[in-house]
């Protein structure tokens, strides 16, 4: 007759991933003449449980490398840029997101810049991210368990095991 046993561990119980792309606008003192590069650096961010929702909070520097005075002098403008979304995550289990679920957020799609225009004195750019959720908590899985089963009663006479010497005789 089999028991049957519960285990509890740890597990994902909910799970997605949002994609964002957001216009950034930053004033300039300068007239710029041409963008010649973009890139994003220093990402950071964090999620918390936030009345059953995900809040992912994060910031992220933006470099424009920009040349201007009739394109022969260059410069490097630097901008700090913050976010926060929040994010619904459908749980696999009946109970609600609550403090004893872990939550762990992923950069699924670093931070880019797709497009980026000079109007006047304002650079228009759009930032392109993607993020994955994870939400862990505790599951119970049930196993059957054999009561009579005694592996240690099993003998294996190795002696008799038969070893093919030649098995590597054809490698390099």
């Amino acid at each position: 007759m089999a028991n049957l046993k519960e285990i509890v561990t740890k597990a994902v119980i909910g799970k997605t991933k949002k994609s964002s792309k957001e216009e950034l606008v930053i004033d300039v003192d300068t007239t710029i003449d041409t963008v010649l590069g973009c890139w994003v650096i220093n990402h950071a961010f964090s999620g918390n449980n936030n009345n059953g929702q995900v809040a992912v909070e994060g910031n992220f520097d933006i470099n424009v490398w920009y040349a201007y005075d009739n394109n022969t002098k260059t410069n490097v403008l630097v901008r700090n840029f913050y976010y926060n979304e929040d994010l619904n995550v459908k749980l696999r289990s009946e109970t609600g997101l609550d403090s004893e679920n872990e939550i762990i957020v992923r950069s699924l799609k670093a931070p880019s810049v797709s497009d980026v225009k000079v109007v006047e004195n304002k650079i228009t750019l759009v930032a392109e991210k993607e993020l994955g959720v994870e939400i862990i908590g505790d599951v119970k899985v049930r196993i059957n368990v054999e009561d009579d089963f005694d592996d240690y009663d099993v003998e294996v006479d190795v002696s008799e095991v038969k070893v093919n010497e030649s098995y590597l005789s054809g490698v390099n």
